[in-house]
């Protein structure tokens, strides 16, 4: 891996606080992701399962992670399954987990090869009365490939009907909102490294220059810097491109006027970052553009201070809307009519602001966390308004990772990341 090992009392941390919400006599298990193929020999490049990595620290294929607080031999009550390496693997594949370096890693004692699974489990299984599964239960999951950890829990169940079955998501769900002081660390750095790609094309950008260039120099810059790449599929919008939300082709020939809307960020460690950004490709914001950037960003700012503890997520987004509202009439892009008049499920902002503010992020970039549930110290959140105008060939919206705090405004992962118009203005023109 590009990044720095973590310290394996992060992963330590983590399985207590699962195991604490177990019942008794219960097994949880973890799979890791399958390895997905192209065609002929090739695949795409191997992620982990996030919650396995967030439980042991383990980045590699074909894993699992067993946890079982009440075994009866204290060194079953953890244990972490790799595939056994050999010389053969090791001169084509590279070096694997070895049993030692996997305890380092995990700060797991007990290692066996996964060709031991099958033959421990069935023991363990013997004094457990319950086997909790781990579905992926995010609102916002579409998944139609069965995975590892859905052909273990098909398998499980012909083996063992007789064991009661429980959930691992919504403990994952409790758990993974809230951040460590490791996570939050590692975090940053992502946001760090997303700083240095945004630098680099302030410098770069001009009339003339093509998405996908912009997307080259972004790459350049986070791979340098230990990151895998992209978060998340970049988007490099201009023009008119940037209304277009999932805008993901990157490949227009960027115009003097335009306004250039990116929305990527870096990965560190697994961890996401997710900035967005709009700037001038000539350099300079024309008046409107001023006023239209501005509008958003005062939203957004607005919107930052009310990430507070016993915040509840649906009624902030409701109250963000009022903003955007009031936003959109000094524009006059709204008047009162069209707010009198409005669909209460469709409200008039709407039109020019259609998605959410804000969501969880950290594994994922659209990550694990309770949402329907008073906000808590320690989870981190986006802020992400957009105003987004069609008829004028402008789309723009801004984005900031944020840390909730006990007490005051949230502290801004991003904070170092230039928005302001003036200092874009002047990084652009050195």
């Amino acid at each position: 891996m590009k990044y720095f090992q973590i310290d394996s009392n992060l992963f330590v941390k983590n399985r207590k606080k699962f195991m604490a919400h177990m019942r008794p006599k219960s097994i949880a298990i973890f799979n890791s992701n399958d390895i997905y193929p192209i065609g002929a020999d090739s695949t795409l490049p191997f992620e982990q399962d996030r919650d396995l990595f967030y439980l042991s620290g383990a980045d590699q294929e074909e894993t699992i992670l067993l946890l079982f607080p009440d075994a009866m031999d204290s060194k079953h009550r953890e244990i972490l399954f790799v595939r056994e390496t050999n010389d053969h693997i090791a001169v084509w594949e590279g070096a694997k987990l070895t049993k030692e370096k996997a305890t380092e890693v995990s700060g797991i004692q007990t290692v066996y090869w996964l060709t031991d699974f099958d033959k421990i489990f069935f023991d363990l299984m013997t004094e457990a009365d319950t086997i909790y599964f781990n579905t992926n239960e995010h609102y916002r999951q579409a998944v139609e490939t069965q995975t590892r950890e859905d052909r273990f829990i098909e398998k499980c169940k012909k083996e063992y009907p007789a064991h009661q079955l429980a959930k691992s998501n919504p403990i994952l769900q409790s758990i993974r909102g809230v951040k460590e002081p490791e996570e939050i660390e590692l975090m940053q750095k992502a946001c760090d490294i997303t700083e240095k790609g945004f630098r680099r094309i302030l410098e770069f950008v001009k009339p003339g220059v093509w998405e996908h260039e912009m997307e080259a120099e972004f790459l350049h810059e986070f791979v340098r810097n230990r990151s895998k790449g992209f978060a998340y599929s970049p988007i490099i919008a201009s023009g008119n491109n940037a209304n277009v939300l999932h805008y993901l082709e990157n490949n227009q020939e960027v115009k003097d006027g335009d306004m250039i809307l990116l929305d990527l960020a870096a990965e560190y460690a697994n961890y996401s970052s997710d900035m967005t950004r709009t700037i001038p490709a000539n350099g300079r914001f024309t008046d409107r553009q001023k006023e239209v950037y501005s509008a958003v960003l005062r939203v957004k700012d607005e919107a930052t201070k009310m990430l507070v503890p016993g915040a509840i997520w649906a009624e902030y987004h409701k109250e963000v809307g009022k903003l955007m509202t009031s936003e959109l009439i000094g524009l006059g892009l709204l008047d009162k009519a069209d707010v009198q008049n409005e669909n209460p499920d469709w409200p008039a902002y709407k039109k020019y602001f259609m998605h959410g503010t804000s969501h969880h992020i950290g594994l994922n970039t659209h990550d694990y966390g309770e949402l329907k549930t008073p906000m808590k110290a320690n989870m981190v959140f986006t802020v992400e308004p957009g105003i987004y105008i069609p008829a004028e060939g402008m789309g723009i919206r801004l984005e900031d990772d944020v840390v909730i705090q006990e007490s005051g405004e949230p502290f801004n992962l991003m904070r170092n990341i230039p928005i302001e118009i003036e200092e874009i203005e002047e990084l652009m023109n050195k």
